[in-house]
């Protein structure tokens, strides 16, 4: 399958209430590396196997959540051409000059009908302290923390699902992998890809606009993710749930907090997406082992906790 208009998730930026103890948990914890600190106090971080110079963002905030999930795509021409698509679709597009943020090119911004914010930018710099290029050993810098390998995906909540869904795929290219339908209500929540993974978005129908459920970053195997759940013990992280098994995805995981409150996930697994495969659908008899395979039921926190 050919890559081409958006690649992947590029950027995510997340408030804080304490940059130290963020810190902490994202570098120390979850095993991102602090590539830089920027005039206004924002600290951009990557993970080991990520060539561009940083994928998250953290700006000390008064309250926790999400400013803005951001998409790569493949060159200057294909940011031209959205930002024309998404004024055609109908939303207004802002622009962020080159250099706002340390090694990011001029980056586009609209705000979708959940409330979220969602940018597209195509330059990034590669990192001082990436992965090696001529004959590359597994690693460069040694792992640490959880070892996270890459910024993964992230779980959005909010309203309009259904006009969302039409933005990712009418103006983004996206398709969906797996949804869940309720007879009454309609589409609950919907799985979305750019590619071959099983989602890089995702969306859950909500009546508040802009909220955020989580961030998630690839590990490499489960082996892993139990590695994870030792960590959170040790230094007493606030647990929501696992380490288990997702039904949509197929994914493995366990979801834990950051101190500001923002929902993390550690990941790994998941289906392969191709073009001409079918959506999987749930319903609400089978939602519980779709969200948590192994339990087969929801917990409320996992529904209810956002930022």
């Amino acid at each position: 399958m050919a890559l081409t208009g958006v690649l992947r998730p590029g950027l995510i930026q997340l408030r804080v209430l304490d940059m130290d103890a963020a810190l902490v948990h994202y570098v120390d914890r979850i095993g991102l590396y602090k590539v830089a600190t920027g005039a206004d106090g924002r600290v951009y971080l990557k993970a080991r196997d990520e060539f561009d110079h940083h994928s998250v963002v953290l700006r000390k905030a008064d309250h926790a959540g999400l400013d803005y999930f951001a998409f790569k795509v493949d060159s200057d021409e294909a940011l031209a051409s959205f930002e024309k698509r998404i004024a055609a679709w109908g939303l207004a597009v802002d622009h962020v000059p080159a250099g706002e943020q340390p090694g990011i090119g001029r980056r586009i911004g609209c705000t979708i009908p959940s409330g979220h914010r969602i940018e597209l930018y195509a330059h990034a710099d590669l990192a001082e302290a990436g992965p090696s290029t001529l004959n590359p050993d597994v690693w460069e810098a040694e792992p640490h923390g959880m070892e996270a390998r890459r910024f993964d995906h992230g779980l959005l909540y909010g309203p309009n699902i259904d006009q969302v869904e039409k933005f990712f795929l009418e103006v983004l290219d996206f398709k969906v992998t797996e949804r869940v339908d309720l007879p009454e209500t309609g589409t609950l929540a919907i799985w979305l890809t750019c590619g071959m993974k099983a989602h890089d978005i995702a969306f859950v129908n909500h009546v508040e606009p802009g909220k955020f459920h989580h961030v998630a970053f690839e590990l490499e195997n489960w082996n892993d993710i139990g590695r994870a759940a030792d960590i959170i013990t040790r230094y007493n992280i606030s647990i929501d749930i696992g380490p288990t098994r997702h039904g949509i995805t197929r994914g493995q995981t366990i979801y834990f907090f950051d101190p500001s409150g923002n929902r993390c996930e550690t990941y790994c697994g998941g289906i392969t997406y191709y073009p001409d495969n079918p959506v999987r659908v749930w319903d609400d008899k089978e939602l519980g082992k779709g969200i948590f395979y192994y339990e087969r039921a929801l917990n409320d926190r996992f529904l209810t906790v956002l930022t």
